[in-house]
């Protein structure tokens, strides 16, 4: 019976585990589709500015 708790217990830790992981790295991710978006907007309205050439 000892054995089994035991084992129940590793189990039940492991997917708290894996799910902290997986939040984490969900998480790194989102942020990192986040900064190149702000990348690809960045690049685009820099992009514009320079073609368009306001003021000549």
């Amino acid at each position: 019976m000892g054995r089994i708790l035991l084992i129940v217990a590793a189990v039940v830790l492991a997917f708290f585990l894996l799910g902290s992981i997986l939040g984490f790295v969900v998480g790194l991710i989102k942020w990192a589709l986040i900064l190149g978006l702000v990348a690809v907007v960045a690049g685009f309205v820099v992009k514009l500015f320079r073609s368009s050439r306001f003021g000549d």
